[in-house]
């Protein structure tokens, strides 16, 4: 059985105030050309479909025309919401949407049943587990000492009957302990929506979503597809890819990748002002990208930004790197602080104002306080 692994499209993004939405229309014809050629059993959208809870007009018309080109490929579609999405809204006409091959999932009112397909190996169950807190979970199973993501997650997967002598898969959009960030994610101080790839043991395949790079955790089978475009240039140097999932009998999967082109690319460029637009550069160079420029001149250029606009019609960011910007002294190293835990950053202030560290007791006290916050 194969299927196309797709996660985090956010229709109508912005970035840098640019928006995302014919890149969107362009990338998404490719998969449905990827479609039609490779012919998959099924297809998951591991969540973020937009990238707002209530997404414009136009992006709601993308994702429409989308999902109308799946269906003229009579392939079944799995999806699930993430973080970025309204369950209510993308779970609209959800039991319509169902006689069409359309599966969605439905707000995270009880625990999800698997949807079955068969091959010539036998069944495939397939698990729908939309993005979910503690407190959502809390609400379904109120007799769970439920304080955490991991401990959300794993109370859920505990109480869907998983025949482990069957294949299993299950789509899920949070954030798995050990895999990296973009710029582009949305992130939490101190990780306290991690959860330990261990509770998706019972799955044969994991098909996750919410982090931008395509990755796998803990083991080849648990993965992050990554998105189909670049939305921060810490992604400049990633490879966008479609995932392809072959199971055959249990314990036998296969995964490639297919790459895809984006109509413009996000691109990095360095150099003096005369560097770059040097008539020699700018032949070598596909002047319609997404661009990130830093110039390394010692002296600023008047309006340089509108000049090299004039050339470079799509620059998004534009810095400098020369002895004045690396001599300048920051207060607090930004990338240290984001590193530390809440309660290693008031523990930190607390020493600080007290002289003293904090009580087990109050370190206890403070995890709770934190988790409630984050939850809220």
């Amino acid at each position: 059985m194969k299927f196309i692994h797709l996660s985090d499209l956010h229709i109508g993004k912005r970035v840098n105030e640019f928006s995302m939405i014919e890149e969107q229309r362009y990338i998404l014809q490719q998969v449905i050309e990827v479609v039609r050629e490779e012919k998959p059993d099924g297809i998951f959208l591991a969540g973020d479909i937009y990238d707002k809870p209530i997404p414009s007009a136009e992006a709601v018309q993308v994702f429409d025309a989308f999902l109308n080109g799946l269906a003229r490929e009579n392939v079944p579609v799995f999806i699930i919401s993430g973080n970025h999405d309204s369950p209510e809204r993308l779970a609209f006409g959800g039991k319509l949407l169902k006689s069409a091959g359309i599966y969605v999932s439905p707000i995270f009112q009880e625990i999800p049943s698997p949807i079955t397909l068969y091959d010539a190996y036998g069944e495939v169950n397939i698990y729908l587990l939309p993005f979910i807190k503690p407190a959502y979970v809390k609400q379904v199973l109120p007799e769970s000492p439920i304080e955490t993501y991991q401990e959300a997650v794993q109370a859920v997967i505990e109480q869907m009957d998983i025949d482990e002598k069957k294949r299993n898969v299950i789509l899920a959009h949070q954030f798995v302990a050990g895999a990296f960030r973009c710029d582009s994610e949305e992130i939490s101080v101190g990780g306290v929506d991690n959860v330990d790839v261990s509770v998706f043991t019972p799955f044969d395949y994991v098909a996750l979503g919410h982090l931008h790079g395509k990755q796998s955790v803990g083991r080849e089978e648990v993965r992050y597809c990554g998105t189909l475009l670049k939305y921060s240039f810490s992604e400049s140097k990633q490879e966008k890819t479609i995932t392809i999932v072959e199971m055959k009998k249990k314990g036998q999967i296969n995964i490639r990748e297919i790459s895809v082109v984006p109509k413009h690319d996000m691109r990095e460029i360095k150099g003096t002002y005369d560097e770059i637009t040097a008539l020699e550069f700018y032949r070598e160079s596909k002047t319609d990208d997404y661009l990130h420029i830093t110039l390394t001149d010692e002296e600023d250029i008047l309006d340089a930004v509108n000049r090299l606009r004039v050339i470079y019609p799509n620059i998004m960011k534009m810095d400098y790197d020369n002895t004045r910007t690396r001599n300048k002294q920051y207060v607090g190293e930004i990338d240290q602080v984001e590193k530390k835990t809440p309660s290693e950053l008031f523990g930190e202030l607390y020493l600080l104002q007290n002289n003293q560290e904090m009580s087990a007791e109050q370190n206890d006290f403070l995890q709770r306080l934190i988790e409630k916050i984050w939850e809220e």
